[in-house]
């Protein structure tokens, strides 16, 4: 869950607008090597050898900066804006699967696009979901990570196996993505291209995990709305890293060489991946988002309220697994009749990993994410020890300072169940 989305209708206009033209039309043309074109004309042409192409580096697919608004992790929240609550508002973002529209790339706040060739225009229409093997999802969480995987990629391929540094959006201060120089004379063009594609959707699904610790840290899209009650939702990260597996599977499959491309194959291998994972319907979704209501998140607790939030998810890492409604929660619940059919048989959570190695390169070894915290958010890593961040940090540090952050949210959240068992206590008796 991040970069929540609740604006007021003035600004709605300006999101329209400004959404729509988000991004400029990308194409990526392959030119043909000699060995591909030799390979081509042969009798028995070598497959492998087809795939020794060099892409036209411009125009570049710029890395997306207009991050998509994502859901909070609940249903019908209260809102407060400040310190004022929201009258007769409640934040609703759940949807069907049928409802899911087409994807854009760079989509940003606002989208209109076309599912198919011949299809109609219509928005993302991002949301959550509960599927069966995969609990929630996030929507926008899934099209972000694939999005920056394809712009990675474009960046990544046509140097691959040099030294280069990738400049990506500041959030909690400057970050950058560092290559090493590496030998690349023993793959194959096919390789060449698999290897950069790995690389790419790693690297993209840790910018995702980057984005987990700056929320942590007081990063805020739009200034006046606190994102710490988005930090370490339970179905962020295994959402990003759906978006990582899509988004190598249309890289694999030569589906993104151009936007429309790309847009039409994300819509359609997104629905096919929802749809895989079974999902439920938007009512039993709203119903399991009741059930767990008091335990993984608090529907008392207004947006954007630290502690709207009680479940986290602080193990970062290659390897993801959903967070699956428990039938222990759910059957003694009131909305057990709403839920009761998804508990007939027992659904196995599908975990998703990221490879670490491809063709024999370890990818962490040449590729970094590096991360430097700007001064005005140093005062929130003083419960961490300087060495871990004072000079910068990487992915290799993700998961210890989740820990530390971790320890001191237990802390926080004690400190406020005890505020609240205070208050509650100090509200005077109803006279019988």
């Amino acid at each position: 869950m991040s970069r929540l989305f609740i604006r007021g209708a003035a600004s709605t206009i300006a999101i329209f607008v400004l959404g729509a033209c988000s991004s400029s039309d990308w194409q990526v043309r392959a030119l043909p090597s000699d060995i591909a074109i030799e390979a081509a004309l042969d009798s028995e042409p070598d497959l492998n050898l087809l795939h020794a192409i060099e892409l036209q580096e411009l125009p570049l697919v710029r890395i997306p900066e207009a991050v998509r608004p994502c859901c909070a992790f609940g249903n019908a929240q209260k809102v407060t804006v400040g310190p004022i609550p929201v009258p007769f508002f409640r934040y609703a973002n759940t949807l069907a699967v049928d409802k899911v529209g087409p994807h854009a790339y760079e989509a940003g706040t606002f989208s209109y696009q076309k599912d198919a060739p011949d299809g109609s225009r219509g928005t993302e229409n991002n949301g959550q979901m509960y599927t069966l093997q995969g609990g929630f999802i996030d929507l926008a969480h899934v099209r972000d990570t694939a999005d920056n995987a394809i712009a990675l990629f474009y960046r990544i391929y046509p140097k691959l196996g040099q030294q280069q540094s990738i400049t990506l959006p500041d959030e909690i201060g400057p970050r950058t993505i560092e290559l090493s120089e590496f030998d690349i004379a023993q793959l194959s063009p096919r390789q060449r291209w698999e290897t950069a594609g790995a690389i790419a959707v790693r690297l993209a699904y840790f910018m995702a995990e980057a984005h987990e610790v700056a929320q942590w840290h007081g990063y805020r899209s739009w200034a006046p709305w606190s994102e710490t009650v988005s930090a370490y939702s339970p179905e962020d990260l295994y959402s990003n890293m759906l978006g990582a597996k899509i988004a190598l599977a249309l890289i694999n499959n030569n589906l993104a060489m151009n936007k429309e491309l790309y847009n039409q194959h994300m819509t359609q291998w997104l629905a096919a991946t929802l749809n895989w994972l079974e999902p439920v319907s938007i009512k039993q979704t709203n119903a399991l988002f009741d059930v767990i209501d008091g335990h993984w998140w608090d529907s008392q607790q207004p947006l954007p309220s630290k502690f709207m939030l009680l479940k986290r998810h602080y193990k970062l890492g290659d390897q993801q697994s959903p967070f699956l409604v428990p039938k222990s929660l759910a059957e003694p619940h009131a909305k057990w009749s709403e839920v009761e059919e998804l508990f007939a048989s027992e659904h196995q959570a599908h975990n998703l990993s990221l490879s670490r190695t491809v063709h024999g390169i370890d990818i962490d070894k040449v590729a970094q994410q590096k991360l430097i915290v700007a001064d005005k958010f140093k005062h929130s890593f003083e419960h961490i020890p300087a060495k871990l961040w004072q000079d910068g940090f990487t992915q290799a540090d993700f998961y210890q300072i989740s820990q530390y952050n971790q320890v001191q949210d237990e802390i926080e959240l004690r400190q406020h169940l005890q505020l609240d068992d205070a208050n509650e206590a100090a509200v005077p008796m109803e006279p019988k």
